[in-house]
Formats: structure tokens, sequence, C-alpha cells
């Protein structure tokens, strides 16, 4: 069974008339990393911002195991783009927040405290001061905390989009890693080609205005990966390489016949 289905959904922005996404349908079972790319104007953070239940859509219906999706829950962890840590509460406090909230207790909090930050390679981190940390490692704390409540699923919202090419490659193995040992289904949305195209077992290429899906792609480039393979190898393939190109020309296709429609109209 599946673990998320989007079935035939619409959406479009509060208050207005302007559809942003348009007959969007997939499914996201076990151990599957989907990601989801496409130019400026494509609604990735709309549909993510509905899978993980901060609004919700014109038409259609999104499910978690069967159940519909209407509003944030702690089976969805999400990692957003900016790593929206609290300043002020150290490394593991950061990360059991979520738990605190729920009312966990301290003994079960610093365990999975503990456990998540070995997890995300670092470990002696947990009385760390936030502004001790480098983008990397924030990052790392970000993605820690989205798992501290074990959710069902994993949403991250261009969590390496600000950092440089050399940590950025690092974060990515590391999402890798921590897929491969959590066996998380993740949705990842990104504006990066090569990234996409390294990380996802799955890849929906959006296109703008409306945002509507015009090819999904299954890769086997993550499980490469995860079965041992460089990164560096992985991306200096042949394989990779034409993959990559073919959907840079996809992405640039869709966008380019997105302006030209705005200019005609």
């Amino acid at each position: 069974m599946a673990v998320l289905t989007v079935e035939h959904v619409q959406a479009q922005y509060p208050g207005a008339d302007q559809v942003v996404l348009e007959d969007i349908s997939f499914e996201l079972g076990s151990e599957q990393l989907m990601v989801a790319l496409g130019a400026s104007g494509s609604g990735k953070t709309t549909l993510l911002n509905l899978i993980a239940g901060f609004t919700q859509p014109r038409s259609g219906l999104l499910t978690l195991d069967g159940e519909p999706i209407t509003a944030p829950s702690r089976d969805r962890g999400v990692v957003f783009q900016d790593d929206v840590l609290l300043p002020w509460q150290n490394v593991a406090s950061n990360i059991s927040f979520g738990l605190e909230l729920a009312g966990v207790d301290k003994a079960t909090q610093k365990r999975r405290a503990e456990e998540l930050l070995k997890l995300v390679d670092l470990e002696g981190f947990a009385e760390r001061h936030i502004w001790e940390l480098s983008g990397g490692q924030r990052q790392r704390i970000g993605l820690a905390r989205a798992l501290a409540s074990n959710p069902k699923i994993l949403l991250m919202d261009e969590p390496f989009g600000a950092l440089d090419a050399f940590i950025r490659e690092q974060m990515q193995c590391l999402l890798l890693e921590v897929w491969k040992s959590t066996a998380k289904p993740t949705f990842l949305i990104t504006h990066d080609i090569e990234e996409a195209v390294f990380l996802a077992t799955d890849l929906i290429i959006l296109a703008p205005n409306p945002g509507r899906i015009v090819e999904k792609l299954q890769l086997d480039f993550a499980k490469r990966y995860a079965n041992g393979e460089s990164a560096r190898s992985i991306k200096s393939d042949p394989q990779f390489i034409e993959m990559r190109e073919y959907v840079l020309n996809r992405v640039f296709i869709q966008n380019s016949q997105s302006k030209k429609q705005v200019v005609e109209v």
C-alpha cells in the first residue's frame, strides 16, 4: 500500500483566482525518495505545503496511509530551507523540542536526541549552542529534529539551497545515508538539476503556470550510492551526465514554453 497518495489535486493562492497546481497525481511508497523539480512558478513549495497539511487543495485528495491530510501532524517531518532552529536552546533541546511539546519524558527526549545526533554524524554536539554551528551542521540538526517523532514520511523544502557546493554534496550524501538507514519515504523539492538526478529514486518534472507534472522518471543513482558507490564516481558517470542533460533540457523547454504563453496572452 502506498504511504502517500496525491489524487487529482488542484490548488490556488488564497483569495486569488490563479491556479498554482493543476491535476497533480502520484504515489509515494516505502523506501522511495521522490524529488519534485521545476522552474519558478511550477508550484513545488505549494505541493510540499499541501502534503505537510499547512494548506488545503481547492480540489482533489491527499492521504497518508489512507487517512486524509487536513492539518499538520507528527506523522510528517519537515525540513525547511531555513533551518528555523531556536537560538536560545542548545542542540539537544532543538532536536527534542517537538517531543517536549508532545509531553514525552525527559529521559526519552535525551535518548532520542543522542540517537539522532549519531545518525547525522554529530555525536558530542548535544550541549553546543546553535550559534556555534556551521550552515551544514545546522541543517543536520534540522534533519534530526524532523526525524525525532519518527514520522511516517519526511518532507524537505530545498534544504541545501543555501550551502556551498562542497557542503551541499556532503549533505546530499548524508541524506542518502539517513534514507538508507531509516527507509523513510522522502519527498524533496529542489531547483538544482544535478541534485535532483542524484537523490531521486523517483523524479517528477513540473511545468509552470500552472504547475503540472509533465514527466515521471525512475532513477537508480541514489540506490547506487546506498549500495556503496561514491558520489564522485556516480556524478562523473556518462549515464549520469546524460540523464542530467536530458532533465535540464526538459526543464528549460517547459520554462520557455511557459514564458511564450505569457507573452502571447
